[in-house]
């Protein structure tokens, strides 16, 4: 089977194609065009710059997605149907009804989310099938922890498609938190990768900064005022004539880094010990970060139990998930190989789709 992926729910325009054979899975093609320059001088994503380089961009790398894997078919059509930026989403999942209707394929939309979760199935090189497990294989429940610029959530997997949320942010995302630190420490966009790597040349015990929510009974997060809380103390330094000099600007960033990931270890391992899960998956943009890595794999071997992350290209946004997402979804019966009348079955967009 193979399963042409499409992602366009924030500003990189991703396709990919997957083979599944025998239970292993394999990257046939995996290609990502980012917009991050254009966006980079904004300090953010601009919705419409955003949508319009998509609508440049989507033949074109669908183009280079069949040149790169030298087929002529494929057997089913994913396409993220939300959350994210309706406009963006929008030229996506019209394209993608286009080539449904042009070549009488079966189309289905995919949550981004799960997306992310099922990141964690890919191997590690493309063009090579996955030997790591057998994609049918894993055993449930599956605590997700997905950290990203839009969302923060504790997510148990019961089965395939089927998903209980335990704990999300309150307010601002992890990831979102970074972005914003970043750019009150002037670090640029995106603020993840300028966080972390400016935070290893810090102390993180050189500031005490909040650790929102560490220890309330849910699972919830909070990092609003963890940003706030930076704000603050770049006010307080100016206010005692302090340059924020390079060495200042290592230790906020490593004591923010350190402070974020602290209430990401310490929800997780406390739901990991109440829902006696055996599996461990981490994914999302925020999941690159090494620190966090690094941390939460050595929870999980404390725990006895499992970890898996998605290899790093697969990290930030990607059409190789929303493909294999597809996938899962199509084996359990969303979609059908009879065509609609229109020529395709139905995909609605949803921005603020959940679990």
């Amino acid at each position: 089977m193979k399963i042409l992926g499409i992602e366009t729910s924030c500003d990189d325009t991703a396709m990919a194609i997957l083979e599944i054979k025998n239970e292993k899975l394999k990257v046939l093609a995996n290609v990502v065009s980012s917009q991050v320059k254009i966006h980079k001088k904004f300090g953010g994503v601009v919705p419409f710059l955003a949508a319009r380089e998509h609508t440049k961009n989507i033949s074109r790398v669908f183009k280079l997605t069949l040149k790169k894997t030298g087929i002529s078919d494929i057997d089913l059509i994913s396409v993220t149907r939300g959350p994210g930026l309706g406009p963006s989403l929008l030229t996506g999942i019209t394209f993608a009804k286009t080539i449904a209707w042009l070549h009488k394929k079966p189309i289905l939309g995919v949550n981004h989310l799960e997306g992310h979760i099922y990141s964690n199935w890919l191997p590690p090189v493309t063009g090579i099938f996955n030997s790591k497990f057998l994609i049918s294989k894993k055993e449930f429940p599956i605590l997700n922890l997905i950290v990203s610029g839009g969302h923060t959530e504790l997510v148990l997997m019961k089965d395939h498609g089927k998903y209980q949320i335990i704990g999300e942010t309150l307010d601002d995302a992890a990831g979102e938190a970074f972005d914003k630190v970043a750019r009150l420490l002037e670090l640029g966009y995106p603020g993840g990768p300028a966080i972390a790597k400016i935070a290893g040349k810090g102390d993180p015990q050189s500031f005490n900064l909040p650790r929102p929510m560490l220890h309330s009974k849910n699972f919830n997060f909070s990092y609003s005022g963890l940003k706030t809380a930076v704000l603050y103390l770049l006010r307080d330094l100016k206010k005692q004539n302090v340059q924020i000099n390079k060495k200042i600007k290592a230790d906020i960033a490593a004591s923010f880094q350190e402070a974020a990931i602290e209430v990401l270890i310490q929800k997780t391992k406390r739901a990991v010990e109440k829902y006696k899960t055996k599996h461990l998956f981490l994914s999302g943009g925020v999941s690159a970060n090494k620190l966090l890595r690094e941390k939460i794999e050595k929870e999980a071997r404390g725990l006895g139990i499992n970890f898996s992350c998605p290899p790093m290209e697969y990290t930030t946004d990607n059409a190789a998930m929303i493909a294999v997402a597809g996938y899962f979804s199509a084996r359990g019966g969303n979609y059908k190989n009879k065509q609609t009348k229109t020529g395709f079955n139905p995909v609605k967009m949803d921005a603020n789709l959940g679990f």
